[in-house]
């Protein structure tokens, strides 16, 4: 297994339906030129950015997502404010950072206090459809069979069409609840397949009506276990030669490869799936008057610094493939945008590209109209929850820049990486007396977004008190900063992690 080597005024809303025969009357085109655009949201879960082939991984194979991204958008610097499930995806729905949403953990029912993204499409006169993984409804007293009970309608926060399930990674038998019926039913085969069948057949119907769209598609995949891909796709990967990472450890790469085998299996299997809706917009005639988005809510370290699953700082963990295309409002042609990208700032953006009103509970940014002024995204743990626990980090708060990633633990400067010359961060320079100047730099703007957030960066304990979550415990492990799988900070050749607490 080789290492992989590291390398280095918006146009007018207006748009113009196509008829079936490629032109219309003029009371026709009328109609169209007020109309506002579709939105297609599609949500995988899980798939880390670094796992694309515009990131130069040579291990993927998704030649549909590849297309999409050479007509898109891609922001470069899209980051998991908060890299675990349920978080994401409320920051995603309310454009607000955790500790405002309140969901900080998974499994916490998101009970926002403004208006959401898809009742703000609703409001706005546009149908609104849900397929797939939901959660955000929660499992608050630690009851996670609730994970496969239905999810009531005034809880669905303004999407009306709704065939989901709160959470469930059983691809093969994957439950589901169809509108308000009480009773599961079970998507057919691989659920992804299924599931964007289920698209397929809303985008034909909603196309009829006079009103836009805005359909969410929330999949499952590449989420693990990993080794439950259609059997066509695992055969892809079977016996291929996996290029590694260099920060995976050399005791772990047998083990990594296997795991990233079934990882890119998933996301072969969801590449056919982006190439039947991208196909269908085109069918359709609506491609040029669709947004359309394609991102994860986090990553997935897969071994990378000896580390398992997400809840990390690291890049592997935060950052996100996001594209956006919307051919009239940003051509058809793909460029790459280095401006740093939240979670939070998604409905924001979205909504201004779709020439609707931001709520004033969004704490997000359209970062479309900031490619120079945007400087840093927020990235933070407030609990440390499931693997976070097990590995015995401390609650962080963190910042990624064009270039650094700096990160503060609660008991003070734990990681500082130079993206641009260390990618694959293999060398903390938090201790070295060149970085003193950029930590107090970095320490400056930290403190002064967790001031904008209203964020006191409190122990875990607090947090969980104060919102009774009382079945989520402290760990029953010392607490550093982390406790270090292996490595060391000033090491060339390896990855590494830090081994305890400052003096």
């Amino acid at each position: 297994m080789v290492p992989i080597r590291p390398t280095n005024n918006m146009p007018s809303r207006r748009q113009f339906l196509r008829s079936a025969i490629g032109a219309a009357s003029l009371a026709t085109r009328a109609a169209a030129a007020k109309r506002r655009p579709n939105l297609l949201l599609i949500i995988a879960d899980e798939w880390r950015a670094q796992a694309t082939s515009w990131n130069q991984d040579p291990n993927v194979a998704t030649p549909a997502l590849d297309r999409f991204a050479s007509q898109s958008v891609s922001f470069d610097n899209a980051v998991s404010n908060l890299p675990v499930c349920c978080p994401a995806r409320a920051s995603i729905m309310t454009g607000q950072y955790p500790l405002t949403h309140g969901v900080f953990i998974n499994d916490v029912e998101l009970k926002p206090d403004g208006p959401t993204l898809a009742e703000t499409f609703q409001k706005a006169g546009f149908q609104t459809g849900y397929i797939g993984k939901w959660h955000l409804y929660g499992s608050p007293d630690g009851n996670y069979g609730r994970r496969l009970a239905p999810v009531p309608r005034e809880k669905r926060l303004g999407f009306e069409y709704w065939k989901a399930c709160e959470c469930t990674h059983d691809y093969n038998h994957s439950l589901y609840y169809d509108g308000d019926n009480p009773h599961p039913k079970y998507w057919p085969g691989y659920d992804a397949f299924a599931q964007t069948d289920d698209a397929i057949a809303y985008l034909e119907s909603a196309v009829k009506g006079p009103d836009p769209f805005l359909l969410a598609l929330s999949l499952g995949p590449p989420h693990f276990p990993y080794e439950t891909a259609p059997v066509r796709f695992q055969a892809q990967y079977r016996d291929r030669d996996i290029r590694l990472r260099p920060n995976v450890p050399e005791a772990r790469r047998a083990e990594a490869a296997s795991q990233l085998r079934g990882y890119y299996a998933h996301m072969a299997a969801l590449d056919t799936c982006l190439a039947r809706l991208f196909g269908t917009l085109e069918r359709l005639r609506i491609a040029e008057d669709t947004i359309v988005v394609f991102l994860s809510d986090h990553g997935d370290m897969m071994l990378s610094q000896g580390l398992t699953t997400k809840l990390y700082p690291w890049d592997e963990s935060v950052r996100v493939p996001l594209l956006i295309r919307y051919p009239r409002g940003l051509g058809r042609k793909g460029r790459r945008l280095d401006t740093p990208f939240n979670m939070p700032d998604l409905m924001p953006t979205l909504l201004s590209l779709a020439g609707l009103a931001v709520p004033e509970s969004v704490e997000g940014t359209n970062r479309l109209h900031l490619d120079s002024a945007a400087d840093a995204s927020l990235i933070l743990l407030p609990a440390p929850i499931t693997e976070a626990r097990r590995y015995g980090f401390a609650a962080y708060r963190g910042l990624r820049t064009r270039q650094h990633t700096y990160v503060r633990s609660i008991h003070g400067p734990w990681l500082l990486y130079d993206n641009g010359k260390d990618p694959f961060q293999m060398r903390n320079r938090i201790n070295a007396p060149e970085s003193r100047d950029l930590v107090r730099e970095f320490d400056r703007k930290l403190d002064a977004m967790l001031r904008e957030r209203h964020d006191e960066f409190l122990p875990a304990a607090v947090y969980l008190q104060r919102a009774g979550l009382t079945h989520y415990k402290e760990p029953n492990v010392p607490v550093g900063h982390c406790i270090s799988p292996w490595g060391d900070w000033e090491s060339t050749d390896q990855p590494s992690t830090d081994r305890g607490t400052p003096t």
